[in-house]
């Protein structure tokens, strides 16, 4: 006969301790970030509202094609937003504070649904203390720019932090960096090719990225509808694009010597 053999002290009521310590669940409403719906909705919204910020900030660089006085005018307007109401530059400071803070989100809430989707698949086996596939990944249903989201997000990331080391901070152009002549600065910058192929690489890895999020993010938002999935697609191209062939033109017209 079998015999069935208890923990300690589970015949006399005591508690068993738990193979893994719960984690510990936040006030209302961060508490909705710690589920896998909240990160979804988390990752959407901030993709959204950085998505707006890189469409205005291609706008606001067309005034390169205006000429000097233009694009350092849309430059200075920037830190007078407000006018004489609020200290000056300080809404520009709100506004980097909040994309500096979505942008946190964003990379944190990516970061966590992968790792939960890693713990979480049927198809892993632990050899030595890690996690291996048994078998390759089935990308049948994935497109090209799904698959590339895990290569496309950190080279955003190592681009954006050049980008301000360039433009913003001025360590690239060294001794060349003239503070608030934002239309010399960025021909300086983009005459080197170096420079030119660094911003070309990353913006097309940038508009695959829109692309993808754009059609993640309605998803999660609800907008998912087999009759309206054509529109959608439609306008990921539509603005993807639209970005792509914007900031593709800056670094491939001063190389052409059209700005100068």
């Amino acid at each position: 006969m079998a015999r069935t053999v208890t923990p300690t002290g589970a015949g006399s009521g005591e508690r068993v301790p738990p193979l893994r310590r719960r984690r510990r669940e936040l006030p209302w409403p961060l508490n909705i970030y710690q589920t896998s719906v909240g990160k979804k909705y988390v990752m959407a919204v901030t993709g959204i509202g950085l998505l707006a910020f890189v469409v205005v900030h291609m706008i606001g660089n067309l005034h390169l094609y205006e000429g000097p006085t233009q694009l350092n005018e849309y430059a200075e307007a920037l830190r007078d937003l407000g006018g004489h109401l609020v200290p000056r530059t300080l809404i520009l400071w709100v506004m980097r504070i909040g994309l500096l803070a979505m942008f946190v989100l964003h990379i944190h809430s990516a970061w966590s649904l992968k790792e939960i989707s890693r713990r979480s698949s049927p198809k892993a086996n632990w050899v030595s203390g890690n996690k291996r596939y048994a078998g390759g990944q089935d990308y049948v249903a994935v497109n090209f720019a799904s698959r590339t989201m895990r290569w496309t997000g950190p080279i955003i990331g190592l681009y954006v932090l050049f980008h301000l080391a360039d433009l913003t901070w001025g360590w690239w152009l060294g001794g060349d960096y003239i503070r608030g002549d934002v239309y010399h600065n960025v021909v300086e910058s983009l005459s080197s090719l170096p420079v030119a192929i660094i911003y070309i690489v990353a913006n097309v890895a940038l508009s695959v990225h829109i692309y993808h999020g754009m059609w993640s993010a309605f998803q999660t938002l609800g907008v998912n509808n087999p009759r309206f999935n054509h529109l959608r697609r439609g306008l990921a191209t539509v603005i993807a694009g639209a970005i792509l062939v914007g900031n593709l033109s800056f670094p491939i017209m001063v190389q052409a010597g059209v700005v100068a």
